[in-house]
């Protein structure tokens, strides 16, 4: 064997290809016109993770939920203010308003006045628009209308009106003459019990006089603040128990010489008072009123 036939040159400079074969393409469904085209899956948005852009102006939804809670915070300020006036009258102490109409069921008496049918928590107005709280007792026979120091707890006053001299009972909104300066928001009630008899010109000039033919009542301040109390000083309530009453007194007692029967009239209820500088001081500061006004001292 020769040298020529054991040893074979190679070339090295030509490297050996490695054949390779193309990959095969998934087939595509032809595209019709009919159908719409449709977006790549990465621009494609679902509710669930879509948010609002963020900018400084609040939506409707947002501003409505704002606008409430802050009128909440309004609500519960001003009731908080409420409430914290309402406990300065003594008559919210607890047993206070319970004893003091134990006190003045044993003042009624039975023999002129008879049982007592209801008790009442009013104001009274004076003809000078002064403002007075008054426990307020209709009996078979009269109408009490009681002073009571909730304070100290003892009845100062009471004005006794037999209830067959109730002629009329008038209830409406407040008004005043056309120049007088005053304003009151609200209505009450007027029981006149002698028609025939007008109040006299040193009478109406005069604050403390009481010889008034009539008594002009509203409701307490505190009428709010309970079920039990908003019973009680119902003033529509007030008027339908006493026009019974009165009827009633009228046919079992009735007047020599006077109109039997009630007359209820709905018409404005006129407070004859001008300046009343006294009375607006005195009704802001509550002074008709037990009220509790804090220490004084030095």
């Amino acid at each position: 064997m020769s040298d020529e036939e054991t040893f074979k040159p190679v070339q090295l400079d030509q490297p050996a290809t490695e054949t390779t074969q193309p990959e095969p393409q998934a087939p595509q469904p032809e595209s019709s016109s009919a159908d719409p085209p449709t977006a790549p899956p990465a621009e494609q948005k679902t509710e669930s993770n879509w948010q609002a852009p963020e900018t400084g102006e609040k939506t409707p939804a947002q501003a409505v939920a704002a606008a409430s809670s802050e009128a909440d915070q309004a609500g519960k300020w001003a009731s908080t203010v409420e409430q914290f006036k309402l406990k300065r009258f003594f008559v919210l102490r607890p047993g206070t308003l319970d004893h003091a109409v134990e006190d003045l069921k044993r003042l009624v008496n039975q023999k002129d006045d008879g049982a007592v049918q209801s008790v009442w928590l009013l104001t009274e107005i004076d003809h000078w628009n002064n403002e007075k709280e008054r426990l307020v007792l209709i009996t078979e026979n009269s109408l009490l209308i009681c002073k009571y120091d909730f304070i100290m707890l003892n009845c100062e006053q009471i004005q006794r009106i037999p209830l067959n001299f109730v002629d009329r009972i008038a209830h409406g909104v407040f008004t005043f003459p056309p120049r007088s300066l005053l304003k009151r928001e609200g209505h009450g009630l007027r029981v006149f019990w002698d028609r025939l008899r007008e109040p006299s010109f040193t009478s109406r000039w005069n604050p403390f006089a009481v010889d008034y033919p009539y008594t002009t009542l509203t409701y307490h301040p505190v009428r709010n603040a309970s079920e039990k109390l908003s019973t009680i000083c119902e003033i529509n309530s007030f008027r339908e128990q006493l026009t019974a009453a009165a009827q009633k007194a009228h046919a079992q007692n009735p007047v020599p010489g006077k109109a039997n029967g009630v007359l209820v009239l709905t018409q404005p209820i006129v407070i004859e008072a001008y300046v009343g500088l006294t009375s607006a001081l005195g009704n802001q500061n509550k002074l008709g009123y037990c009220l509790a006004r804090g220490n004084v001292g030095f």
